[in-house]
């Protein structure tokens, strides 16, 4: 029997995260089913401490075939370049300018980071200088990085209005954009509100990450093997949202393909 395929508003480009222990196996499901790479190598300060690692990791991937179709997660532990601490700021601009150095010489399209603000930190004055703050690194960064994007990410956000503003704000930069984790949405905030945060955020969106939870855990599970509702997520797309990206954000080649399959299978992505 035939599935009839949802049609969407575009045809985003579906990724996955390479194992950089079982390459040749990323790379044959990448081409089995048209997918791009999203690195998940270089967001941990241990190895991003770790010159050798770093040049290892890099030359091994770069002597391979990449996919047409790159991305990469930026560094995102304690990374506060809207810190009242100087020093801290510091350190988070040499984390994202590491990430950045990296994803250049990997050839990525985009870079994702976090929001990293207090969610439940709700005064004004804290929230206006995290979007002024973010507005002013991001369009330096955007300017001395010129070949690649960025993608601000929530995390622990329990609804989609500091990130909004910040796109709104940033709406006029080149190369910015949000990515939208919805399985984050769904379980930090509330999923009987995700359509608003579908709607609201929808002119920011270039990039979006999936995966499967019990709805309060970020627990990466493969699409479908959780309580998320891939149909409603799937309507909305159609609907109001066109990335041009969707990560596949689960480590496990085996949940990838198991992914995959039932994205297929439901007739939400035309199989090859």
């Amino acid at each position: 029997m035939s599935v009839k395929v949802i049609k969407m508003r575009n045809d985003p480009t579906y990724l996955i995260i390479p194992d950089p222990e079982r390459v040749e196996e990323s790379l044959s499901l990448a081409s089995e089913y048209g997918l791009g790479f999203e690195f998940d190598d270089f967001f941990h300060p241990d190895v991003l401490d770790d010159k050798d690692k770093c040049r290892s990791l890099i030359k091994m991937y770069r002597s391979y075939e990449m996919p047409e179709t790159l991305t990469m997660h930026g560094d995102f532990y304690d990374v506060l370049i809207f810190s009242e601490d100087s020093k801290i700021r510091e350190i988070s601009e040499m984390r994202v300018r590491q990430s950045m150095d990296i994803a250049a010489e990997l050839g990525v399209k985009g870079v994702v980071f976090h929001t990293n603000h207090m969610p439940n930190f709700r005064l004004g004055s804290y929230i206006q200088r995290w979007t002024e703050m973010n507005c002013r690194f991001w369009q330096r960064i955007l300017e001395e990085y010129k070949g690649l994007e960025v993608y601000m990410e929530n995390m622990f956000d329990t609804d989609p209005y500091v990130i909004a503003e910040l796109g709104k704000a940033m709406r006029g930069t080149e190369r910015f954009g949000i990515c939208l984790d919805y399985a984050h949405s769904c379980a930090f905030g509330d999923e009987n509100k995700i359509a608003e945060w579908c709607e609201l955020l929808s002119p920011y969106i270039k990039h979006m990450h999936i995966n499967d939870n019990d709805l309060e855990n970020d627990l990466h599970l493969a699409v479908g093997d959780g309580k998320i509702d891939w149909d409603r997520f799937y309507g909305l797309l159609s609907d109001v949202m066109s990335p041009e990206t969707i990560l596949i954000e689960t480590a496990s080649i085996e949940r990838q393909r198991r992914s995959v399959e039932y994205l297929i299978r439901k007739g939400y992505i035309a199989g090859q």
